[in-house]
């Protein structure tokens, strides 16, 4: 059974709310003003507390902050009760992540029907988030709340990189996830001979840069956007408070896995199969990454797609034109576009 703490300086209000709440089969603690909602608090954690905002002795948003700051009440839900809806105190409240507001007077079931979907949503983040839609930001602001992750930043400005600008350079220090909104971005590492060998190809919805996070070491790599792209840059701080989290952790640990389980694969393919295979392979993925394109075409360097596939440029080219012979691939001096994707997939070579 749910406990509620309401905290209510009209009696009335307060006596009516509680009755209603505990029909409902919830666990209420009543109190009539904040400084006693969190003496209450501190002997019985609630589940959720319903809060008035216009209080005597302590306000609802200084309840709100001493919830926050106390180890003990951290991550408890609140709803606000207010007859005041300024767009001023909204503010307020959303910069502390309040999450809900129900107006005075209010139904009995617009009560019951707020309390019940906040406590249901800080129960769990839902099980999937679209990377190429909206997922990301969805995410993020869910984890914020479930997690009450109060300083995670709310600003998620994207940031446009020009081709060929550099993201970040190898021996840079880490200080931030990077998102990849729209275009492309690949990670490079030079050699002692000079030599680029790209380590990776990143493309909508994949997140690229968070390995130094983890490891707390400086890029071991270049990053270099290969297109126009859009990135989402997300702190360190934030990063690492998305991982403290156990719940809020595992699942963005999901949300990044995917990219770790194709690099696998990609390591895999390089030592194991083909050269025929690797670029087919190779292909194949750079022809999903392509799929928003107007003609599905592929826009890479035959360098770079060399290093991607890890074999000599001349050795892809070599491929690259038996695959056009074979009517797989359209190929011109700029552009590659696949053809026939099932045929390469389930070709063995």
């Amino acid at each position: 059974m749910k406990t509620i703490l309401l905290i209510e300086d009209n009696e009335t209000i307060r006596e009516n709310t509680a009755e209603i709440l505990m029909l409902a089969g919830y666990t209420v603690l009543t109190a009539e003003n904040g400084k006693m909602g969190v003496s209450l608090a501190l002997t019985t954690k609630p589940d959720l507390v319903v809060c008035d905002i216009m209080m005597p002795v302590l306000d609802g948003y200084g309840v709100r902050q001493i919830f926050n700051q106390n180890p003990q009440l951290t991550g408890v839900p609140f709803i606000f009760l207010t007859a005041d809806t300024e767009r001023t105190d909204l503010r307020r409240g959303m910069a502390l992540e309040a999450g809900s507001y129900l107006t005075k007077p209010f139904e009995e079931s617009e009560l019951l029907s707020a309390v019940s979907g906040r406590l249901h949503r800080f129960q769990h983040l839902r099980p999937d988030y679209d990377l190429h839609a909206d997922g990301l930001h969805e995410f993020l602001s869910d984890a914020r709340v479930a997690a009450n992750l109060e300083s995670l930043t709310l600003d998620r400005k994207v940031h446009l990189v020009r081709k060929k600008q550099d993201v970040y350079l190898e021996g840079d220090e880490p200080t931030r996830l990077y998102f990849v909104k729209s275009g492309r971005v690949k990670t490079v590492k030079t050699t002692a001979a000079g030599k680029e060998l790209i380590t990776g190809l990143y493309g909508p919805g994949e997140f690229f840069g968070y390995l130094p996070l983890l490891e707390h070491a400086s890029h071991s790599d270049s990053g270099v956007a290969v297109d126009d792209s859009e990135l989402v840059y997300i702190p360190r701080d934030d990063f690492a408070q998305l991982l403290r989290n156990p719940e809020v952790g595992q699942q963005f640990i999901r949300l990044l896995a995917g990219r770790v389980s194709e690099r696998e694969q990609q390591l895999l393919a390089m030592a194991y199969s083909s050269i025929r295979r690797r670029v087919a392979d190779t292909l194949l993925r750079l022809h999903e990454q392509a799929g928003a394109a107007p003609d599905g075409s592929i826009q890479l360097s035959r360098d770079d797609m060399a290093a991607v596939v890890g074999t000599a440029p001349e050795s892809l080219i070599r491929t690259l034109s038996e695959f056009k012979h074979d009517g797989l691939i359209e190929l011109t001096p700029k552009n590659i576009r696949v053809l026939q994707p099932e045929k390469l997939r389930r070709a063995h070579w």
